[in-house]
């Protein structure tokens, strides 16, 4: 089984559609989006649009969740005064821009997809969410205390969770049993499609294989991949610069922050 799951489009359509041209040569058996598909650019019905035609299993993120609602709130934690002003400016253009029919789509987008293999005599359970099983908008930074991360596997009956936010991607593997029993837990971030903040400005996703010798006994029994690609990335920078939107985040994209 190869599951192909991404994350944090946020309208960036180049990078959507740059994505969909590189999964489709890895012959994946499934897709799933782990939210955010709008804000900080142009494109927030295209995205969704595609998204929804496409039929792939969505979960809500905290970006969709305060449009879908049409608030003026986005979840998001910005650090200072200037990011916050910039980020209501994001808000006010997408929630402008959405079409009713898309806005509705985001609004009725569950919080977490929850998925269990049996393999033999192995079950495993996957769990999707945005920002955590907690809060759509908890971010699980890759130097969270590995107790407080196992806690929160653990709590969510969760073998493998994925999730996205942070646009910074990760793989964790955490021993929730003990050395001679072991039980492995894999926290996995997939980092961003359209937004990434890891210095490296190429669209993120994972590939996740599983198979008959997959369980959690067996520490590397599964097999994530974490994949990079070029999109445009001029094309969607300047659509940003073409708009209402701050120039900041056309430099952010263009820097991988």
């Amino acid at each position: 089984m190869k599951i192909a799951l991404f994350s944090d489009i946020h309208a960036n359509l180049p990078a959507l559609e740059a994505f969909f041209q590189d999964v489709e040569k890895r012959n994946v058996d499934s897709i799933y989006c782990l939210g955010d598909l709008v804000g900080y650019n142009i494109w927030p019905n295209e995205v969704v649009e595609e998204i929804r035609n496409r039929r792939i299993p969505t979960i809500t993120g905290n970006y969709d969740y305060g449009i879908g609602t049409n608030s003026d709130d986005c979840g998001c934690a910005y650090k200072t005064d200037e990011e916050r002003a910039n980020g209501a400016v994001s808000i006010s253009f997408t929630n402008h821009l959405i079409k009713e029919e898309n806005r509705a789509y985001l609004r009725r987008l569950p919080s977490q997809i929850k998925l269990e293999f049996q393999f033999n005599e192995n079950k495993l359970n996957l769990l999707l969410v945005h920002g955590s099983p907690r809060r759509i908008n908890e971010y699980l930074f890759e130097d969270r205390e590995e107790k407080s991360l196992l806690r929160i596997l653990e709590k969510a009956d969760a073998d493998i969770m994925c999730f996205g936010h942070t646009h910074i991607p990760y793989h964790k593997i955490l021993n929730s049993g003990t050395s001679l029993q072991p039980h492995y837990r894999h926290a996995i971030n997939l980092g961003s499609i359209g937004k990434p903040k890891d210095r490296d400005p190429r669209g993120g996703y994972v590939l996740l294989k599983l198979d008959e010798n997959s369980g959690t006994k067996a520490k590397n029994s599964i097999s994530v991949q974490f994949i990079r690609f070029d999109y445009n990335i001029e094309k969607a920078a300047q659509a940003v610069e073409n708009s209402i939107l701050p120039n900041i985040f056309a430099e952010n994209l263009r820097r991988g922050y």
